[in-house]
């Protein structure tokens, strides 16, 4: 569920046009809605209400300080992979004990900033990773707070770039391995053993790849929680979002559609997973990323140019993949619909970007209304993996982020100045 909607023919976010944003602020734009990241929120974190649990935001997939900043007011933890992640959480107000330090390439330096501040647990993926973290934590007289990610070997049949949970992916460790890695690391004396992790990739959108992992994993925490005293379990993020279609004439009528019947709810997700989790007496952690952040933005773009040759209808936009890479790098789908309504036939048409690669493009050969020279377009569902991936590739200007609450909008990030591209550069003294 979101809150972009059409009110006549005006694209709404929440109460405020759209069209309005890209006037005021410019395009590209990121408009984020914050209802709906709270609603999401939300939703999980009561669907779990069944066992102790702690939803933990994946901040990888929108890390803008007010969209951190407003999931810690509801009391939300944070999954972070780098330092930078941590340090973007306290920034915004965040809980440092109530993030996750998960990834596979962990340098020393942040492994001590995260010691310092006192992140409630890593998430190792491998026994050297164990053995650094008890160096530094031993330099620093501390006892560090740990977890092993499992690899279940589950598939979760989702696009190859974003699987983690079988052998042929570089996370975790390997399912029968596990209770050796931590007899190990059980003699690690400047180790806490706190939890077991896995996570077996995103945009997963039925309930019984996840049923399975966790069925898998039961009797192995149940062993280790006997021999090492564990606390948590976490059965990781991935659950998937609804890319098509994303928009409908308001929130109601979006949840009468099919692919709303179709969906994977929270509700549905906790019905078939608190019983089997419940007996464990463990806390779970839950590490959505895309589910709360996902519909809860867009990328609102300009129609720079409408090229027609014998056999392609081009709309080239002022946005580009390096504002959004998903569809360039995933093959992913956004639904792309006109900020301003319009009525008549449809024209089969490749919206592009004015990046000098072949793959710059949002859409091929598919049905949007008749646009001009002038139009904006929202490219939906862009609130994850949007503009965390962004780059300045061909000297662009990263784009803007607006977020709406209600009536009320704010310039959340401005433009990048165009020199600040370079700012950090310096001449070789030889070419002064």
């Amino acid at each position: 569920m979101h809150y972009f909607h059409y009110t006549g023919n005006r694209l709404c976010c929440e109460g405020v046009a759209v069209e309005t944003l890209a006037r005021k602020f410019g395009t590209p734009l990121y408009v984020y809605s914050q209802r709906t990241l709270e609603e999401h929120f939300k939703d999980l974190d009561q669907a779990l209400a069944g066992v102790e649990h702690l939803v933990c935001f994946a901040v990888k997939s929108n890390s803008n300080l007010s969209v951190l900043r407003a999931l810690a007011g509801l009391g939300s933890g944070f999954d972070i992979v780098s330092g930078g992640e941590l340090q973007r959480v306290i920034a915004a107000g965040g809980d440092p004990r109530q993030c996750a330090f998960a990834g596979v390439g962990k340098t020393e330096g942040e492994i001590e900033y995260a010691l310092r501040q006192g992140v409630y647990t890593f998430n190792a993926e491998s026994e050297p990773e164990l053995e650094r973290i008890n160096r530094v934590a031993a330099r620093l007289k501390k006892q560090a707070p740990v977890a092993v990610r499992v690899n279940p070997d589950v598939e979760a049949h989702t696009h190859k770039k974003i699987t983690t949970g079988t052998y042929e992916n570089k996370f975790g460790v390997a399912f029968e391995e596990i209770e050796g890695v931590y007899a190990r690391a059980s003699k690690l004396r400047h180790l806490r053993l706190r939890g077991l992790q896995m996570h077996i990739g995103s945009q997963i959108t039925e309930v019984a790849p996840f049923e399975e992992a966790v069925r898998k994993v039961l009797p192995l925490v149940t062993r280790l929680k006997e021999r090492h005293g564990l606390e948590f379990l976490s059965i990781g993020g991935g659950l998937g979002i609804v890319y098509k279609p994303a928009l409908a004439s308001g929130p109601a009528a979006w949840w009468r559609s099919a692919a709303a019947r179709d969906i994977l709810t929270p509700q549905k997700y906790a019905a078939r997973l608190v019983p089997l989790l419940k007996p464990l007496g463990l806390r779970i952690l839950l590490e959505p990323g895309r589910f709360i952040s996902g519909n809860a933005g867009i990328l609102v773009t300009r129609v720079e140019y409408v090229k027609r040759t014998g056999r392609k209808n081009f709309l080239i936009v002022d946005a580009a993949m390096n504002d959004l890479i998903r569809p360039a790098f995933y093959e992913a789908y956004h639904e792309i619909v006109p900020v301003r309504r319009k009525a008549g036939a449809m024209v089969s048409s490749d919206v592009v970007g004015p990046i000098c690669e072949s793959g710059d493009f949002f859409c091929q050969d598919r049905p949007l209304p008749k646009a001009r020279e002038g139009d904006y377009l929202a490219l939906m569902s862009a609130g994850a993996y949007g503009f965390v991936m962004a780059s300045s590739y061909n000297t662009r200007s990263l784009a803007a982020e607006v977020m709406v609450k209600g009536n009320r909008a704010a310039l959340v990030r401005p433009r990048q100045p165009v020199e600040d591209i370079w700012s950090g550069e310096a001449a070789a003294p030889w070419l002064k």
